[in-house]
This record gives structure tokens, sequence and C-alpha cells, in this order.
């Protein structure tokens, strides 16, 4: 794999550490602003939004810029705005800053799905996304954790703080290590008209395998928003073991990435056939479980690989679909992620309240997976046929 993956991976580290640490934060900064767990929890949602939104905006404003000076400026003004988040006191603020954070997350991460595609041979897009999404995973293993230990000691705003310097050293790496002539499209192919590449959201195919990625992901961040009361009050251990729950889960989601990055090039029916359905399963025995301490941490690992390998081998299926579309292909896997990130966590905040149960969101967690599953089963083929016409990609 090209070496600017692995220095795309670096800023995504950073950026999936903004986005999954306030599961391990939300009772503090709730504490700190005067607002309820639940109201914190919307923080989860608005993130979620402004990187619905910011996908296609932002590749649609960038498909014209060089990869690298896109990707150079969308990770400065995340920094930016994470420096502004530490030092804020009002929740209404924090929750607009959250939304340009991710704004500029949504740009970052659209145009380097569509780079990472463009820098490897066709037949080798799920390797380069997992590539790329080792990050994610990366940050689940260490920097959510570290995040939540971080604030756990020093307060909330110091992992804010953390997260912007973090982002200092990732633009390094896009400066020194991108190509500054890598575009969103292969130098080889004529560039379709904007207009062109959206009408690919017409496609029936297109718009199935976004609509799992979207399930997939809200069943995902249903749980994972709300793992600290599971943690802390259901199973009883104390603040601390959120740290050590949250590496169990980023564990298990690198070796799910892993995994599916072998095989959702060539066996994604596999992948989504035998792991949604144990995905399912899953959900349901942490919901019957999760005050069982072993059993709890156990099953965090379990459903972080199962999670992030479906999710994963999902996202390389909506490039593959979206093939035609080759600058904006990278914003609508980034954008139906996210309707589920923004999704899940509303409909799980509405089982949390007085005189209800913290596994409430597995719930709902195990309900998204089943409708998923449902969809998904019956069109398996559909699902997983490779494009008549793919866009030539560079050999790695």
């Amino acid at each position: 794999m090209p070496l600017a993956l692995y220095l795309l991976a670096v800023a995504v580290f950073a950026m999936g550490t903004s986005e999954f640490m306030l599961a391990g934060l939300l009772p503090d900064i709730a504490a700190s602003l005067g607002v309820t767990v639940g109201a914190a929890g919307l923080l989860t949602s608005a993130f979620a939004a402004g990187m619905i939104i910011g996908a296609p905006l932002m590749a649609g404003l960038a498909r014209r810029w060089p990869a690298r000076s896109a990707l150079l400026a969308f990770v400065l003004v995340f920094a930016a705005a994470h420096a502004v988040s530490a030092l804020i006191t009002s929740f209404p603020v924090l929750l607009v800053a959250r939304v340009i954070a991710a704004l500029a997350n949504a740009g970052f991460l659209a145009v380097a799905l569509t780079t990472a595609a463009t820098l490897v041979a066709n037949d080798r897009k799920g390797r380069a996304l997992a590539v790329l999404l080792s990050g994610t995973t990366v940050a689940t293993i260490a920097g959510v954790p570290g995040g939540a230990a971080l604030g756990t000691l020093l307060g909330w705003r110091a992992t804010f703080w953390a997260i912007a310097l973090l982002c200092l050293p990732a633009a390094l790496g896009i400066v020194t290590g991108v190509p500054a002539r890598v575009e969103s499209a292969p130098d080889d192919s004529p560039r379709p008209s904007l207009r062109t590449e959206l009408n690919q959201l017409t496609k029936p195919r297109l718009i199935l395998v976004m609509l799992l990625c979207a399930l997939v992901n809200a069943a995902t961040f249903s749980t994972f928003t709300f793992l600290a009361p599971i943690v802390t009050d259901t199973a009883g251990l104390s603040e601390l073991w959120v740290s050590i729950v949250l590496v169990l889960f980023g564990l298990g989601s690198f070796l799910g990435v892993t995994v599916a990055g072998r095989l959702s090039d060539r066996r994604p029916g596999l992948v989504i056939a035998v792991g949604g359905p144990l995905l399912l399963l899953g959900w349901i025995t942490l919901a019957i479980l999760a005050a069982r301490p072993v059993a709890l941490l156990v099953l965090v690992f379990v459903q972080g690989a199962l999670s992030f390998a479906l999710g994963s081998t999902l996202i390389t299926r909506v490039l593959y679909a979206a093939s035609d579309a080759p600058t904006m292909g990278g914003s609508y896997a980034t954008a139906s992620l996210n309707v589920g990130a923004a999704g899940g966590p509303v409909l799980a905040a509405t089982t949390l309240g007085p005189g209800s149960t913290d596994v409430g969101p597995v719930w709902i967690s195990g309900l998204l997976i089943a409708t998923a599953l449902v969809l998904a089963l019956p069109l398996l083929r559909v699902i997983t046929a490779r494009p008549v016409k793919q866009p030539t990609g560079r050999a790695d």
C-alpha cells in the first residue's frame, strides 16, 4: 500500500478520536455545562449531522482543488474548532463548534476516501479503505480511551486541547507525504460534471447500499454513545473501566476492519450474510447480559469486530456502486455513515430517562440490525454485484 495512505490514516486517527471520544466524556460534559446526559448525547448527533451536510457540500466545493490542498485546509479548520471548544462554557456554542468540526471532518474524509481509491488498483479498494479506516479503529483502541482517561484526570477540556494538538503532525504528514498532483479522479480519465455525479444518487443499488450503511452505523452509535452509563451503572464498574471497555471495542474494530479488508473486494457476500446475523445475535445477548462484567467485556470486543467488519464492507460497496462518481463517491459513503451516526443516538436517547434501564440503546441497536438484514439478505446479489465500468486506478 502507498505511504500516502498511512499518512492519511494519521489524520483519520485524530478525527476518529474526536468523533468517538464523547462516549467516555458525556457525564462530565453534562455536569460541567448543566445539561442532562441525554442532552449531552446530542453532541454526537450534532457532529454527525454536520458530517451529513458537509460530506457532499465540502466534496462538491473541493472537487476542483488539488487533493493535498483540500486535505490540509480541512484538517487545520478541524484543529481550530477543537481549540475553540476547549475554551467555551456554553452548551449551545459547543454544539455549533462540533458542527464546524464535523464539516471539516466530512470534507477531509470524503476527499480521503476518494483519494485512497485512486492510489490503488480497482480490485484493491477494500484493502486501501482498510488502511485508511485503521486510523479510526486505532483511535478507538488508543485515542478514545486515552481521551477518556485524560478527561477523568484533567477534565474534558484537556481532551479537546489534545485533539487540536494532534492535528498538527497530521497536517505535516499531509504536506510531506501526499503527492501534490493526486486528484480525486484518475489522470487518464475525463472528470464527469457535478450534475452527472449527483445523478448517480438515483441508482437503486447505490441508494440501497447507502441505506444499509446508515442502519449499521446507527446501530453501532446507538450503543457506543451510551457505553459509559452501561459500564458504570448497569455493570457496576468504576469510571476507569470505561477506558478499558473502549479499548476492547477498539481492538475488536481493528480486527474487524483488517479481516474485512481482505474479504470486502472478493467475498463481500460472505461478510454480510455471516457477519450480519452474528451482529444481531450479539446485540441481543449484550442487552441481556450487560449487568455481568465478564460478559460485557467479551461482547464489547465481539461487537466492535462485527460492527466494523460489516460497516467497512458496506463502505466499499458504496464506492463500487458509485464508480461513475469519482469525486463525490467518498462523500456518499461519508454521508450515509453519518446519517446513522446522527440517528442512532437520537433513537437511543428516547429509551433513557427516569425509571428506564441503561440497556435501552442496545435493544435499539438490535432492532436496527434486524431491519438491515431484512433489506440486505434477499438482495445480496444486487448489493455485491460489480459495476460494469470502473475508473482506472493506479497500481500500488
